[in-house]
């Protein structure tokens, strides 16, 4: 931050000097260092991360873990940007309501939506299922499974972190087995994930 952006182009150029550069912070950033540095680049990756509310999850500690993965610094890449909800699941009007009152703007399937009829939300599309807001804002999925969770991650996660919230052991390791991520956490929010 002391040197801004002028300091980041003198690395940039700083070959022979500079050994290797390795941006940290969002796609703009990784994509402007990769394009123009004349130093080499070990290039890393995107945070659409994702948190998985099993149908256990307890509502106290999934308030307070997507509170914290998505609201204590919402423009980095080890923020929550997708939470999906297992539809046996009690807690999602809690973790909403919560989310709400912080500021958080929801972008909702239509299961969700309809789940929470007095909350306001925005229709998602699969763009949002895509996309590292790096804002407050959460897409938000209801599916039926494990198997579904896993399949949704698999689609759209950009391999950093994710994040299951259960009491179930089981769900607990099959996640953590199945998840091909640098991070897979168990709950506790992925804003664990950081540097080395």
């Amino acid at each position: 931050d002391e040197y801004g952006r002028e300091g980041a182009n003198v690395l940039m150029r700083a070959r022979g000097r500079v050994d290797v550069l390795i941006p940290r912070g969002g796609r703009d950033l990784i994509q402007t260092v990769v394009t123009n540095s004349a130093v080499p680049v070990i290039e890393t990756g995107e945070g659409n991360v994702h948190i998985f509310l099993d149908a256990s999850a307890d509502e106290k500690m999934a308030v307070e873990i997507l509170l914290n993965a998505k609201t204590q610094r919402p423009s980095v890449c080890n923020t929550v940007e997708t939470l999906l909800v297992h539809s046996r699941s009690t807690v999602l009007p809690a973790v909403a309501a919560a989310l709400r009152a912080a500021g958080v703007t929801l972008h909702t399937d239509a299961r969700v939506t309809a789940a929470l009829p007095s909350v306001e939300t925005v229709p998602a599309t699969d763009v949002d299922w895509a996309t590292e807001y790096m804002d407050l804002d959460l897409a938000v999925a209801m599916v039926d499974s494990m198997d579904e969770a896993l399949a949704h991650i698999r689609s759209w996660s950009t391999g950093h972190t994710e994040a299951i919230v259960t009491n179930d052991l089981a769900n607990a390791e099959r996640f953590i087995a199945e998840i091909d991520s640098a991070a897979v956490i168990v709950n506790a929010s992925t804003r664990f994930t950081d540097g080395g």
